[in-house]
């Protein structure tokens, strides 16, 4: 039976390139880890590595039980943590995976509160994934996923933050700074920056462009909101924020807000977890301080 022991071995030998630094790596002697090698070949009679010079490299069947290891540690190890964890206070991770661009003041503000209510539990912030959130999820790499989408799912949960208005910025001196709303039709003209996300995923496509079947005159997207608003002041185009962080720099740029239609247009921020990981205290907590609306 492959054992975690062996797993370990095959990761640390594939970070560390040589028997001595994997060795020191696992707290073994090089004699003892070179035992447990040709005890692990022998055992599955195949050869994982060759030699080559100093160092190690993998055959097909050693990048194979690579590959397991690298899935498969991960979440011993998360599996281990979140045990200790259900105790409150006890030391623990809480991996946060974030797909909502414009959230970092209010997810600033929530963080600082949950390390001051849970002084022994570490904050991981996860924004680039090499996956989506949802798989980041459920294949244990994050622990809650901040999103503004629902992802339906039997093994997952959604739990409502907050509601929000999703506005639009122009520049005090664009042609409709007079009016207080718009319509779909009257963006054809605009060129729209958004922050870099499907437009699938955009509400401002989803729920005001696309049912007008509204063309803009162009998309771009740009990852910086400074540079954004900017843009914006600047007559380069117009942008969608949530109302909350539009307030929160409509002193510093000259730009007005609009309301996009005669209702406005309104979107959720969701906090989605393992179901299984719904009585974890901690994530409980961090969940509960998210509910605060940054209005």
């Amino acid at each position: 039976m492959i054992e975690s022991a062996h797993l370990k071995i095959m990761i640390a030998l594939q970070e560390k390139g040589t028997l001595t630094q994997a060795a020191d790596a696992l707290c073994l002697t090089q004699s003892a880890l070179s035992h447990q090698i040709r005890y692990l070949e022998k055992k599955l009679n195949v050869k994982l590595w060759q030699r080559c010079g100093r160092r190690l490299r993998l055959t097909p069947a050693g990048e194979l039980l690579l590959q397991a290891a690298l899935q498969v540690v991960p979440l011993l190890n998360q599996t281990e943590q979140s045990l200790k964890a259900f105790g409150e206070g006890l030391q623990g991770v809480l991996r946060i995976g974030v797909e909502c661009y414009p959230c970092h003041e209010w997810l600033t503000q929530v963080v600082g509160d949950f390390l001051q209510l849970a002084p022994n539990i570490d904050i991981d912030i996860i924004r680039q994934f090499q996956f989506s959130g949802r798989e980041g999820l459920l294949n244990h790499h994050v622990d809650l996923l901040i999103t503004p989408d629902i992802s339906e799912h039997g093994l997952l949960q959604h739990i409502s933050l907050f509601d929000y208005e999703l506005v639009l910025l122009i520049s005090e001196k664009h042609s409709l700074a007079a009016q207080d709303k718009i319509t779909a039709k009257q963006l054809e003209k605009e060129v729209l920056f958004t922050f870099p996300v499907e437009q699938q995923r955009l509400e401002v496509f989803r729920s005001f462009l696309w049912p007008e079947k509204a063309q803009l005159k162009s998309h771009k997207q740009i990852e910086s909101l400074a540079i954004m608003l900017q843009m914006v002041e600047h007559q380069r185009g117009v942008c969608v924020l949530p109302q909350w962080l539009a307030d929160s720099y409509s002193e510093q740029y000259k730009v007005k807000r609009l309301r996009l239609g005669e209702k406005g247009v309104f979107s959720t921020l969701y906090a989605c977890i393992k179901t299984e990981d719904k009585a974890v205290p901690y994530i409980n907590e961090f969940i509960k301080l998210g509910k605060v609306s940054p209005l």
